[in-house]
């Protein structure tokens, strides 16, 4: 544990600039592990690799966000480190805890033993357990890790506040021991659904994405990756249908996962292409709200399956 100094950042900067020297280089990284980055979401992950600074992601569920810090570990050969935020988040559960089991023996055999123990030796390095945070910034190297802190929109403003200080110095204060800085800090990716506006504070020591839907023919391309025995055909069907969803007025709006679960639950029935029976017997692939269920059915499911439009 590397305390009270500066991050030792060119190491690590040279490895990452070695593998990603521009970006199509880490497009070509990307496609190689089946992830379509367009240009404008290569640039920003290059940006945070290369700058470096925190990137945050937002878009409508199901984009591919989280994927997205998934295949950038993956295309550098680094480890994944992920932080799932939820209502009530804190610091003990994204941070470290003390391991109370170990320390509470640690005392009773010291009694049993008659020694004196030094409070202080029952919180060192030994008695800590790291949690997502601490782990990516104690990640050894060569390369950083790369830090997935998802959905931060579910946390509360208390956490937002915590992360000010990873984000700004990629360093941790530990009341017991002192400011922990990483020595090879990692490569963070924040993510957002956007069910609440995250704060200036925390906006201002990121770099920014919007990650919106993707044009049909890349939809097309990245359904074939994931599900690679299905027609073009089919996949071309479902691209056209989840647009027209995409512009109705269901409540969710599906995302590039539920096209790969469509193709796939249609793939498994044997269907060739999609016409309104297939998708009535498929739509709880695509579509997760009664409602929505609903509002299609009862615009007909064959304006949904119809040819493409113009």
């Amino acid at each position: 544990m590397t305390r009270a100094a500066r991050p030792a950042r060119p190491g690590a900067e040279q490895a990452v600039r070695s593998l990603v020297p521009d970006v199509p280089a880490l497009r070509r990284r990307l496609d190689a592990v089946d992830y379509l980055a367009d240009e404008g979401l290569a640039t920003a992950l290059f940006f945070s690799l290369r700058l470096p600074q925190p990137l945050l992601l937002e878009g409508e569920a199901g984009v591919g966000k989280t994927e997205a810090a998934k295949a950038l570990a993956e295309a550098l050969d680094t480890p994944l480190v992920r932080l799932q935020c939820y209502e009530g988040i804190d610091a003990a559960e994204a941070l470290y805890e003390w391991n109370y089991p170990r320390q509470l023996l640690r005392i009773r055999l010291a009694e049993a033993g008659g020694e004196e123990i030094d409070e202080r030796s029952l919180f060192s390095p030994e008695y800590l357990v790291q949690r997502p945070l601490l782990r990516a910034l104690e990640h050894p190297g060569p390369r950083p890790a790369v830090l997935l802190i998802d959905e931060l929109d579910r946390a509360d403003d208390d956490f937002e506040a915590f992360l000010l200080e990873l984000l700004g110095e990629a360093s941790i204060t530990i009341p017991e021991l002192g400011t922990v800085r990483a020595t090879h800090p990692p490569v963070v990716v924040l993510t957002s659904n956007r069910t609440r506006e995250l704060h200036d504070a925390l906006k201002r020591r990121c770099l920014y994405h919007w990650i919106d839907y993707p044009d049909a023919e890349r939809e097309v391309e990245i359904v074939r990756r994931r599900v690679p025995d299905a027609a073009r055909e089919l996949a071309v069907d479902v691209a056209v249908a989840l647009r027209r969803l995409r512009d109705s007025d269901v409540q969710k709006p599906p995302g590039i996962a539920e096209a790969i679960d469509w193709v796939s639950a249609l793939r498994l029935l044997g269907v060739p292409r999609l016409d309104a029976a297939s998708a009535e017997r498929t739509l709880g692939s695509v579509l997760k709200y009664r409602e929505d269920q609903a509002l299609v059915r009862e615009q007909g499911l064959g304006d949904l399956v119809g040819a493409p439009d113009g």
